[in-house]
């Protein structure tokens, strides 16, 4: 081992402290690309091979009621290259000791052959025998959640009419990775189910025998899909078509998608501003260093060591830092990809989920880390090639504290000599604080945004909840009724107050920008479910026209005062141009918004309502929700507080549950940068504060020197990376949001106290290893140079 490489390791021994602080932030980054990368790999590979095998649809095409004849002409639509036909229904399962009817969804199976598309899973029992229409299979994550298995019986409204069935088999599905209600988003296992019967017995119970009420269709390799779903229209709209919809559109394969874009987002976007942030920390500990070593480089150079050869030994310094970092980040995306993974299966539902390493992550963590630390390091370099031997062996200049300017000259009459020292340093090397300072602010900043993302989520389920709506029961109907079913319930004994309401399934276009969706219908002056604006204030809809979410008005390209082309897919199926009117605040989903008169106006069906809001009292909610399971006409009841419930966990699974992860390393990252910036001071003025222990200052008197100099740094700090963190919270909260829900970037004083706390937290930390060492220091052995 050459001289060179001796010293290499007594340096990196001699600051471990900071070596190792230094590779926590390397890792932090290129553990959260690997596992990042690895989740996407992971997400992507499974769902496509999920759907692969068990050949989910591509395209599906729900109408009213078809002839099984039309089978033939779907398939020899051009680039289709095969078709399936099932019946689809809504149910209601009855479950011993549970008033409230839960919701499910009927789905066929044929009779006498597997499914040509979408295919299910089984885990448990057998499949449907041919010939017995009271068998069916049951989603597993429903069964699970009530303790169902193969062979319970299960009773079921179908169609207006209670059936009784044996549970022969549990299957999951492709098509229902995101388990959740038909105009839902929220996914509660337990509040929804899927039940999957055969096809004849399905048939007889929603009076479809020789016909379908959904088609499936899957394309051939270089399909024009646009004119596939044209074509599929046309065939089906005689028949009550309401629109074909690609794969792309399906609630499970959005929501899985969305999931997958998050974290795409993410490991593109966070990774790389900590491995910043650690170059930057590089650069600064090794350019002092060099600083600190100019009378050794001198040594060195007037030894024979060429530029190259000093050059190089301090290049070997950063990349030791940065490839032990990066090699820990490895092992640690590995670990922390391991765990998470277990994560996604719960949230998804996959018949199988393994964590596949992503080659091309460890490649670009490793090759990132040494390139960022690369640049720190050879800027550096460069004043250690222009240092002549002569030059460097003689002691830097000493600083000239003899003028402290006119605030300076003011304040020594009140500081004690301590004191001075500080604000001399300050003042003097105003370059090394800033770069100080701007370090600190880098970790405030991600402690501020984090912090502000807890907010950010609490605000969503409050203001979807508390604000928005207002209600503590949601009722929908098979079918779009009368309003007289909306005095039927306000008659039932305990509730308080209905307001009815109407959803209408649509495509709302602008231009080129499009979203199938729901228009929800609202009564004058509603209470329970309403329209917002930012402020909070209802928005008035008794105007004619349609309010906007944000998110889908930011979706759509869309402003108040333009016309909107809405295109209704059910009934008459109009066209309708309808001017925008306002943008509401709304945090879940991308909801529109009409006057429910209006809206029954413009379909030309008057007194029609889809559902109510309840408020009921809670000492009559057995009896009510008993009555509301007798009554034909209502195809599903929910809880608001249940939806609350779920909705909280699913923030707090998959892509949600990553804040706080990148919370936890936010506040590693701040205390590894604030303990740098103790150490590397500390490394600077080490000889200067033995000296002052020689000449008569006592540890107490040194330490402040040291800690005095940190304390303002981070003052100044703290409100730089306030403002830092503000505009850094957005992108995110953006990176968070999806299509399923919002997450605001909120203005929050509590986040950003707490968020100082965390940073002189770590302040006081470091300032007491820092004391310890000195404290401990050897007089003789500080004030001895370094050879």
């Amino acid at each position: 081992m050459s001289p060179l490489d001796h010293k290499l390791l007594r340096d990196l021994w001699r600051m471990k402290g900071q070596a190792m602080a230094i590779g926590v932030v390397i890792a932090v980054g290129v553990g959260m690309l690997v596992m990042m990368s690895g989740l996407v790999t992971s997400l992507n590979e499974t769902r496509d091979t999920y759907y692969d095998r068990y050949r989910l649809a591509e395209v599906f095409a729900p109408v009213t009621r078809a002839p099984d004849r039309l089978l033939g002409r779907l398939a020899e639509i051009d680039g289709v290259s095969a078709v399936e036909s099932r019946v689809v229904g809504g149910a209601l399962i009855d479950l011993a000791g549970d008033d409230l009817p839960v919701q499910a969804q009927a789905m066929s199976l044929p009779d006498l052959r597997a499914p040509r598309l979408n295919d299910v899973f089984l885990t448990d029992g057998r499949m449907i025998a041919s010939g017995h229409s009271d068998e069916i299979l049951l989603l597993k994550s429903f069964a699970r959640a009530h303790g169902l298995r193969p062979g319970d019986a299960l009773e079921a409204t179908m169609n207006g009419a209670r059936r009784s069935f044996r549970i022969v088999g549990l299957a999951q599905s492709p098509e229902f990775l995101y388990v959740t209600a038909p105009g839902e988003l929220i996914a509660d296992d337990a509040r929804f189910g899927v039940i999957w019967m055969s096809r004849s017995a399905l048939a007889a119970a929603y009076d479809m025998q020789g016909a379908f009420n959904e088609a499936l269709l899957s394309l051939a390799r270089g399909a024009n899909d646009a004119a596939v779903l044209d074509a599929v229209d046309r065939i089906l709209a005689p028949f009550g078509g309401t629109g074909a919809y690609p794969l792309e559109d399906q609630t499970s394969n959005m929501i899985v998608s969305e999931e997958i874009g998050g974290l795409e987002a993410a490991s593109a976007g966070v990774p790389p501003f900590f491995l910043a942030v650690a170059a930057f920390l590089l650069y600064i500990v090794i350019n002092r260093t060099v600083q600190s070593e100019r009378e050794e480089i001198g040594l060195m150079k007037a030894f024979g060591y060429s530029n190259l050869e000093v050059g190089a030994h301090y290049f070997k310094l950063v990349m030791a830092i940065a490839i032990g970092g990066a090699l820990a980040g490895c092992l640690l995306g590995v670990a922390g990809g391991r765990a998470l993974i277990q994560v996604y299966v719960a949230y998804f539902k996959f018949p199988f989920l393994v964590f596949q390493l992503d080659p091309a992550s460890f490649v670009i963590g490793v090759s990132v880390s040494i390139a960022a630390a690369s640049v720190g390091g050879l800027l550096v370099l460069r004043s250690v090639f222009a240092l002549a031997p002569a030059a460097a062996m003689r002691p830097a200049a000493p600083a000239d504290y003899s003028r402290t300017g006119t605030i300076g000259a003011a304040l020594n009459r009140f500081l004690d000599q301590p004191s001075r020292m500080v604000l001399r340093r300050i003042t003097r090397q105003p370059a090394r604080m800033a770069g100080a300072m701007t370090g600190i602010a880098c970790g405030m900043a991600l402690s501020v945004s984090m912090i502000t993302i807890y907010a950010g989520f609490d605000r969503t389920i409050d203001l979807t909840f508390n604000v928005i709506d207002r209600s503590d029961v949601t009722v929908s109907f098979t079918h779009a009724a009368s309003d007289a079913t909306i005095y039927e319930l306000r008659r039932l004994p305990g509730v308080t107050l209905v307001e009815p309401v109407r959803q209408v399934s649509a495509v709302l276009r602008n231009g080129l920008d499009s979203y199938r969706g729901v228009i929800t219908g609202l009564a004058p002056e509603a209470r329970l479910g309403r329209a917002l604006d930012v402020d909070l204030a209802e928005i008035p809809l008794q105007n004619g026209g349609i309010v906007l979410a944000s998110a889908l008005a930011d979706l759509l390209d869309i402003s108040p005062g333009d016309r909107l082309t809405v295109e209704v897919r059910q009934g008459r199926q109009p066209v309708l141009q309808i001017p925008v009117t306002a943008v509401a605040e709304s945090l879940l989903g991308a909801p529109s918004y009409m006057d429910l008169a209006t809206l029954n106006r413009a379909l030309r069906e008057p007194n029609r309502v889809s559902g109510a809001y309840l408020t009921i009292d809670s000492a009559s909610a057995s009896e009510i929700y008993r009555a509301l399971q007798d009554m034909p006409t209502i195809a599903g009841v929910s809880l608001k507080s249940d939806a609350q419930v779920s909705f909280q966990t699913l923030m707090d699974t998959g892509a949600g549950a990553i804040r706080y992860v990148m919370g936890a390393i936010a506040f590693v990252i701040t205390f590894g940068i604030v303990y740098n910036s103790a150490r590397i001071a500390y490394a600077e003025r080490s000889r200067d504060l033995a000296s002052l222990r020689v000449i008569g200052f006592t540890k107490g008197e040194v330490a402040f020197v040291l800690l005095g100099e940190l304390a303002v740094v981070i003052l100044v700090a703290l409100p730089l990376g306030a403002v830092m963190g503000y505009y850094l919270s957005f992108g995110i909260a953006a990176g968070f949001s999806s299509e399923l829900y919002q997450i605001p970037a909120i203005f929050d004083p509590a986040s950003y106290g707490f968020a100082a706390m965390v940073v002189i937290g770590a302040a006081i930390a470091s300032g007491w290893l820092v004391k310890r060492d000195i404290d401990r220091a050897e007089l003789i052995s500080a004030l001895k140079t370094r050879e």
